[in-house]
């Protein structure tokens, strides 16, 4: 058995069976965890913060489940990915359900798309459902993947960032937003890559040998 672990954080809210096929597809020699155990997470090698749904009930687990704490502890040591909602749930906070706080990795606000999204005469259905281009900017995560290569999203809130250094990937969908963050050993997406084709799989595979430097 290999000695690689990558824990998948189970806090309740997330596609967990999919995010976890998809890790040990790519990676079979890892031995790949969905767990809410805090030891287990912080002994992985690679963690992974999931999350779909709305992010007042996110953020309500995150914190009873003291997984706050825990990935806090992570974002210290460890390579750490956040996937669609775990993108959101690290800005500092959302304004979905009247305004949320979240977990301040980033520092940037979750913003609605709006009920009246246009562009060119035509109006946008929201949320934003499907396949939509991604303009890299250089990160070991891209490696091997082309630029402006098209990943699935779910979502009706955007994350709008604080400090564009640390946006790695755009999308537009009527308003420009960021569908990658990245700092030091942290990188997340607002796209689904376990639901991505083989860009997506590419991805996690890279973040599974990624040591965390940018």
């Amino acid at each position: 058995m290999s000695s690689k672990l990558c824990a998948v954080i189970d806090y309740g809210m997330g596609n967990l069976h999919s995010a976890h096929g998809a890790l040990q597809t790519v990676a079979p020699d890892t031995r790949v965890l969905v767990t809410s155990d805090p030891e287990t997470i912080l002994k992985a090698d690679h963690v992974v913060l999931p999350g779909v749904g709305a992010i007042r009930d996110c953020m309500a687990e995150i914190r009873k489940q003291g997984i706050d704490q825990v990935v806090a502890e992570v974002r210290k040591t460890k390579p750490l990915l956040g996937i669609c909602v775990g993108l959101q749930a690290m800005m500092d906070r959302s304004e979905e359900n009247g305004g949320v706080d979240c977990l301040g990795l980033f520092p940037g606000q979750v913003r609605f798309f709006g009920n009246d999204l246009h562009e060119n005469g035509e109006h946008l259905k929201v949320p934003h459902m499907g396949w939509n281009k991604v303009a890299q900017v250089a990160h070991p995560l891209w490696a091997g993947i082309a630029d402006n290569s098209r990943f699935y999203f779910v979502h009706s809130y955007y994350v709008q960032a604080e400090k564009p250094e640390q946006v790695k990937g755009r999308g537009h969908y009527g308003v420009d937003f960021a569908a990658a963050m990245g700092e030091d050993n942290v990188f997340a997406v607002q796209f689904h890559p376990e639901k991505s084709h083989h860009a997506g799989l590419a991805l996690l595979r890279n973040f599974l040998a990624w040591d965390g430097q940018a």
